[in-house]
């Protein structure tokens, strides 16, 4: 499908920024969303994770609601329905997307919206500059997994510039609207620089 087609995607509204990816492990439990799931399941499909601006994951009726115009495509990787009523859902993300319209919502609560593709980050070598960046990321890589987390989904692609930068923009402590700036950005290496400038004012990269 071309980066312009323009598709009707269900929305998974979340105080969350999904990137490319990232792992995304959700516990649904209100009827729109377990009906999302098995429709998901049931197709082979994704639905969109979109960050709210405003408003809050679980609504009353009436609660304002602001979605970011920029979101990303979770796949369902996992499904645990260990208590009745309730899933344990492991998701990664996938394709970026725009909101190309005002997301619009159904009778049953469930958000939809029409969204026009994102292109794909190019795969990029960080170049020789952002090398301590990349080499930053495989040490957290390493320590984490010796203490038995594991918040990334292999492969752990330390040669991809928007891969290093994907993964690093989950772990920083940012707020959630430079996060979605951060995602939202077209080029990788961009992407990449301003999280190696965050890392070297902290001192977690030799300046």
């Amino acid at each position: 499908m071309s980066a312009d087609a323009a598709v009707d995607l269900p929305l998974f509204p979340l105080r969350t920024v999904l990137f490319p990816g990232g792992l995304l492990n959700l516990k649904v439990f209100e009827a729109r969303y377990l009906d999302l799931v098995s429709r998901c399941l049931r197709e082979g499909s994704g639905f969109g994770v979109v960050c709210l601006r405003q408003g809050g994951e679980v609504r009353a009726a009436g609660d304002a609601v602001q979605l970011e115009p920029e979101g990303v495509v979770a796949r369902i990787d996992e499904v645990d329905a260990a208590q009745a009523g309730i899933l344990q859902v492991r998701c990664i993300g996938t394709r970026r997307f725009a909101l190309g319209a005002a997301p619009r919502q159904q009778p049953d609560g469930l958000w939809r919206a029409h969204v026009h593709w994102l292109p794909d980050d190019e795969p990029t070598l960080p170049p020789p500059e952002l090398a301590g960046t990349a080499k930053a990321l495989g040490d957290a890589i390493s320590t984490l997994t010796a203490q038995r987390a594991f918040p990334f989904a292999e492969p752990h692609r330390l040669d991809d510039a928007g891969w290093v930068a994907n993964r690093w923009c989950e772990l920083l402590p940012i707020s959630l609207a430079a996060k979605q700036k951060l995602m939202a950005l077209p080029d990788p290496l961009v992407r990449l620089r301003l999280v190696d400038e965050f890392l070297r004012q902290r001192g977690v990269v030799a300046g």
